[in-house]
This record gives structure tokens, sequence and C-alpha cells, in this order.
């Protein structure tokens, strides 16, 4: 295996003061860091008080960044570029630095002459020699003349000094969509630095795509895999350095985000064949579900067909079953109206406990019985434990009731969907992705009554889960229902299923008419299928694979609703686009203002 690339992350990716930073990088295991000019210029420390705080933490510091509009000018702007660096090679030998990065010009003085770039950066890096320091030039995206990796180096190359070498930069590199490959010619000697960013493609400017909306490696949609894979195949033997630019990342609590940034880089580690981590759970399915509400979830239940199988011998929670549907109904668990728990069906249960750990994702405590089965439990980024069950030894700390049900057609949980607070959306997918193997979907937008809603699906081994995030939810003008989370049951018959929980008195949602008739507008579905979807509330979609019939409850609960849905074919989605339908009729079903309903 080769050698384990050491860890870094720039200042600017965390929020908080430049000591905030470090506390959490450190905290989080990196071995060292960049630091931003702009945090250490606002700083009250020194630069030998931030050196010594970087060393008491376990700290090096392997970059001094940015140095901006020096090459290709004219001679009195290098004479003052010149004296500009001197002052920073200054600041830089107080830290303990020994690296800069330049990066290429943007400035109206610039030329179009790659010698003079050469020379005057040779002047530089004799400057920088001196001090016993080292000059990483990087191509920006945007430069106003080298905007690209391999132009970056024929300027080194031609310039020709020991203490001259390249920055490469993933996003710089990706986002114009230059290929990598030619990176392994590159001397791995030459390659002083490395920075690493993710990012979604954007159909934007690069400039603000890179300023706002760079993400952590396996968040987005570039191949860090290929593209470090062959850095390191150059030769290059530095650290694996995050710089990501991210509004939310720059103003969420640095202490998570450090630790989620340490995540990505050694999920791609393990990724390059650089790490090994145990493997990922084998997952067979959805074990069960716990909501953590009051007495009304069980009686929705109950109008929904299920029975309640179980009592706990310790806790005040309840077992509810139908089919292979397993909700565990928890009365005293803290806050109201949640999913407080998923658990998952794997083969080897035992297995994510040493992943879970190495990815920075401990096993929770937990309390239990000398009677209780023992379960493994990781806390997800927005709280919600998720347990791995080997089998059903777990069902041993319900008594059994002795109750049945009718049934109403429900056969198990196809899935369950967790609200996530804005700052932890990208966390999450990359959480589920690293710690379980789930396997992200790209990213689904919709216009919501109340904003725009981000949506992603995890999946893996018959387990999907859905990751909803929204910008705000402020003040009166905000949903009636903050938060929302949901178990999904499935089905074979979505309207027969309706209909048969509506004859036990199952408090389902009434969509309006408008919806069908736009449906009916949209799909000219056969009258006789619209009119049983239209009676029954039964929402519809369908794409190229098949089809998805599905149907909501009321609120159980302050955040909590079930939903039963019923897959054709091959569909593999959520029925996203009838997401807003179903917000909107809980808002008006939870203010008493019943939606219209037209004649079937």
């Amino acid at each position: 295996m080769p050698p384990e690339p050491r860890t870094a992350i720039a200042t600017v990716c965390l929020s908080g003061t430049l000591e905030d930073k470090l506390a959490a990088a450190a905290a989080a295991g990196f071995d060292g860091v960049e630091v931003f000019e702009n945090d250490l210029v606002v700083s009250p420390s020194s630069p030998a008080e931030i050196r010594r705080r970087c060393a008491d933490l376990g700290l090096t510091i392997d970059l001094y960044q940015p140095f901006r509009d020096f090459e290709a000018v004219p001679p009195d702007v290098h004479a003052a570029n010149l004296r500009r660096a001197r002052r920073k090679f200054d600041v830089m030998a107080e830290l303990g630095a020994d690296t800069v990065l330049v990066c290429s010009s943007v400035s109206p003085d610039a030329i179009d002459d790659d010698d003079l770039a050469a020379e005057q950066l040779h002047a530089l890096a004799e400057v920088a020699a001196g001090r016993g320091m080292k000059v990483a030039y990087e191509a920006l995206a945007w430069g106003k003349h080298v905007s690209g990796y391999e132009h970056a180096w024929r300027i080194v190359r031609r310039a020709a000094h020991p203490a001259l070498g390249v920055c490469l930069d993933s996003f710089h590199i990706l986002s114009k969509g230059h290929d990598p490959a030619p990176i392994r010619a590159i001397p791995g000697e030459k390659i002083f630095f490395l920075q690493l960013a993710d990012a979604p493609r954007l159909p934007m400017d690069v400039l603000p795509w890179s300023r706002h909306h760079r993400l952590f490696p396996g968040q987005g949609d570039f191949d860090l895999t290929a593209f470090t894979g062959h850095v390191l195949a150059a030769g290059y033997r530095g650290p694996l350095s995050l710089e990501v630019f991210n509004d939310v990342f720059r103003q969420a609590d640095p202490r998570p985000a450090a630790v989620d940034a340490m995540r990505s880089l050694l999920a791609l580690k393990e990724s390059l064949g650089v790490l090994d981590l145990p493997p990922a759970p084998a997952l067979t399915g959805h074990a069960f579900a716990e909501v953590v509400t009051d007495p009304g979830a069980g009686r929705v239940l109950a109008s929904l067909g299920f029975a309640r199988t179980g009592v706990h011998r310790t806790k005040p929670v309840e077992l509810w079953e139908q089919g292979d549907a397993r909700v565990v109904v928890n009365e005293g668990g803290g806050e109201h109206g949640a999913v407080g728990a998923v658990a998952l069906a794997s083969t080897d249960p035992a297995r994510p406990a040493g992943r879970a750990d190495a990815l920075r994702a401990p096993v929770l405590p937990r309390v239990r019985g000398p009677r209780e089965a023992e379960l493994n439990a990781v806390a997800a980024p927005d709280g919600t434990e998720v347990f791995l069950c080997g089998n059903d030894d777990w069902r041993a700390d319900f008594v059994p009731t002795g109750e049945t049900a009718p049934g109403t057609g429900v056969l198990g949980i196809d899935h369950v969907a967790l609200t996530q607070p804005f700052d932890h959306f990208e966390e999450a997918a990359l959480f589920y992705r690293s710690v379980f193997g789930l396997t992200p979907s790209p990213v689904a937008e919709f216009a919501a009554p109340f904003g725009l809603v981000r949506s992603r699906a995890v999946a893996a081994g018959g387990v999907r889960l859905t990751l909803d995030g929204a910008l705000v939810r402020r003040g009166e003008w905000a949903p009636a229902v903050p938060e929302p989370q949901h178990v999904a049951f499935a089905c074979a018959d979505a309207v027969a299923t309706a209909e048969a929980m509506r004859a036990l008195g199952a408090p389902l949602l009434e969509i309006p008419g408008n919806y069908y008739d736009d449906l009916e507008a949209r799909l000219d579905l056969p009258a006789a299928r619209l009119a049983a979807l239209r009676a029954n509330s039964v929402l519809y979609d369908r794409d190229e694979d098949g089809e998805f019939l599905h149907f909501y409850t009321a609120l159980a609960g302050a955040r909590v609703f079930f939903e039963v849905v019923q897959r054709v074919g091959g569909y593999r989605g959520f029925g996203v686009a009838n997401a807003p339908v179903r917000m909107a009729a809980h808002r008006a079903r939870r203010h008493a203002v019943p939606p219209a309903k037209t004649p079937a």
C-alpha cells in the first residue's frame, strides 16, 4: 500500500476566529493547516503566538496564502511586489511557514508574456530561497493570462528555480473541464502543494461558483479519486489539503464542520487505497423506525391497520407492526414529533462500529437492561440515531401483547424522510455514504409554498433515506409543520390500501381538486384511474422507468406523519414534484382550513 498522506485544511474553510479554526482543526485530527491571510490579519494574536498555538495543538503550518497579482507586470510594479513579498516572508518566518501560495495574476497591470512571468517568479523564488522558503504557483481558473495548470507548469519549468513549484487545485482544474491525466508528467518534487475541493456541477461563471459553492470531497460531482490519484502517481508526497469556499460552512459551528471535512478526506484516502478501513456494512433493508411522540402516533398507526404487538420491558416504548413494517413508538424520548432513530438490517451488524469510529462518528453509549439486545447506534449529523440489526433479537426486548389487526396492505418500510438543518445538508449525505455505504442521488430542488427546498436520497441494499433541507423557516410566516419527518410504507395497491385505511378512520390528508385537474391536463390518465386517485387523495408521478402512487396521513404529533407508496416498474424516485402539494395540504389541515375538493 502507498504511504498514507498527511491531512491539512485551509482556515478559510471554517467559521470563527483563527483561534477557533485552529482548535477545531486539531480536534478533528488534522495534521496541519493553511493559514489564510485574512484570518491572520484580523486576529489579535501575533504570528509568533499563532505559531506557538499551532505547536501546542500539534498542527503544522503547511502554507501561507494567498499572495496575489505578482507576475508579468511592469518594472515599477514588480519592484513594489518584491517589497510586499519580503514583508510577507517576514510574517511567514514568525509563523513558521515555509511555503507561500502565489495565484496567477488577475491584475490589469499584468501582460501576456510567459518569459516575463517566468523571470519575475524566478526573482521571487530567489528571495524565498534566501529565507529557506518556497513558492507554489497556482493557476486560477479566472486568471487573466494563466488559467490552466499546464500553462502554470510551463512557466515554472521555464523559470527553473528549485524554490519554485506548482500548486494544484482540484477546483481550478476540474471546473474548467481540464484533463488531469497530464499531471502525471509533472515531477513529483515540483508539485509543492495540493488543494482539494469538490463542487456540484452548476451552469454559472466559475468565479462565483468557486467563491460560494465548493464542497468537501465526496459531497459534489467531481471525481476527486481519479484527480488525486494522478497527483500521487506523479510522486507528490505532501499533504492532502482542503480549500473550500462555502457560504454555509463558513457560518456553521467550526467543530462539526471540521469533523465533516476530516471524514471527507478519510473516505477519499480509502478510495485511493492508501487507508484501510473496516468495510461498510452489507445492508438488507429497514429493520424498524423509531418515532418519538405522544400516544397520538399509536392511534394513527392503528387506523392504518397496524397492530400493537409489543410493549418494552423497561421503557415507555411500544412496537407496532404490519407485514414487515415495524415502527417503535417512544413516548418518553425527549422531543416529541421526531423520527428519533432508524434501524438498518445488516448481515454484519458489528462491522460499522470500527468503521464509524475511524470516520469520526463514534458509536453512541447506550444504557441497556440485563435482558435487552445489544444494538450499536451511531449519531447522524442531525441527531438521528442509526442502529444496525443483524436479526430479530431486538424484538425480545418487547413483551408480546397478543394483539392483532386486520391489516390494510402494508408490506414494509419503503423509506424514511429526514429534514436536515440547512447547515447539515451536505454533511448528512457524506455521513451516510461514508459510514454506511449508501449511494447519494443527485440533489433535487423544488419550489415549495414557503421557499426553495433541496432533497437528496441515499440508498443501498433495500435501504432508502431522503434528506430534505430548506434555507430558512422563521417567524409566523412559515410552514405549520416545522422540519417535518415521516416514515413511508410500501404497498402493492395504493388505491385499495387508501380505501381500507379510510374505512378504519385513518386521518388521511385531503388533496385539492386543482391537483387532479392539472394531473389530467399533463398526463392524460384514463378517466377511471384519475377518478380513483381523486376520490382517495392519492398522488401520482411517473418517469421513463415506471409509476409512483402515494398518499399521506395528517400529523401524528408536532412533526411526524406517515406516507404509503406503491412503486410500479422500475421507478426509483420519491415523487418530489408532489411535495409542494403535500406541504400546502398539511398547512391547510394544521390551520383547520380544509382544501376544496371537486366532485370525482
